[in-house]
């Protein structure tokens, strides 16, 4: 296998054509691959400074996962920390959790902070949402996003080999007339379910909003979980 690490988007974009396959840190292709054969050409992001930047606003899809800090929010930062072992952590990369990953741990926290997704093919670069990057599994360069206000994450306690852990993320944001809107997104099973409500008039309204939308339909157990971080989040300090 012939292992490619562009240094611009011109060569990633190169490599893209001729067939490369994308890859980052083969935590969930190289047991595949040592089944059904390894890929002609290979591509990985990590020489690329479009897919390794780490800030407030924004973060590489060839960051690993263990490298996600307090640079970021918090919801984004705690859901890396939550990922497997140390040992994938070193080595899983966040495009490749949100993209390849049936799990998508980091997606929650992404859709709470209202990301977009900058990713490349080959007619070269372009931006979209989350829902299209899941769909069509495109190459992930980035995820770009605004500041929040306050962010939480919650994960429910998890067996190795089990069903996946419930997940609840919750991120406020302040909009350009002033008013303040609430995001949270949970992972139930191997589904993600997102809303959003007006958080003005506090957290019982916004919950009661809540309850009107996808997240209503969630089990007993979900739903409690929304409630106590929805409460915290609006009731409790920012920057948690």
């Amino acid at each position: 296998m012939l292992l490619s690490l562009p240094t611009s988007l011109s060569e990633a974009q190169r490599s893209l054509a001729e067939g490369a396959v994308p890859v980052g840190g083969a935590t969930l292709v190289w047991a595949l691959w040592q089944r059904d054969g390894f890929p002609e050409q290979a591509m990985s992001l990590r020489e690329l400074p479009e897919a390794t930047l780490i800030g407030r606003q924004a973060l590489g899809a060839a960051v690993l996962l263990h490298q996600v800090d307090d640079r970021v929010p918090e919801v984004l930062r705690r859901a890396a920390s939550t990922v497997g072992t140390g040992a994938v952590r070193r080595t899983a990369t966040v495009g490749g959790n949100i993209v390849g990953s049936t799990l998508r741990c980091l997606l929650p926290a992404a859709l709470v902070l209202d990301a977009r997704a900058t990713v490349l093919d080959r007619d070269g670069t372009y931006e979209t949402d989350l829902g299209e990057v899941v769909a069509k599994r495109p190459l992930l360069l980035a995820l770009r996003w605004n500041d929040p206000v306050a962010s939480g994450y919650y994960k429910a306690p998890g067996e190795a080999g089990g069903p996946p852990p419930l997940v609840v993320a919750t991120a406020v944001h302040a909009g350009d007339d002033g008013r303040h809107r609430l995001l949270v997104a949970v992972r139930d099973g191997y589904d993600v379910v997102s809303a959003t409500a007006d958080c003005r008039t506090g957290a019982g309204q916004a919950l009661r909003d809540l309850d009107r939308t996808g997240l209503g339909s969630l089990p007993t157990p979900a739903r409690e979980a929304v409630r106590r971080e929805v409460t915290g989040i609006l009731d409790g300090p920012a920057d948690r």
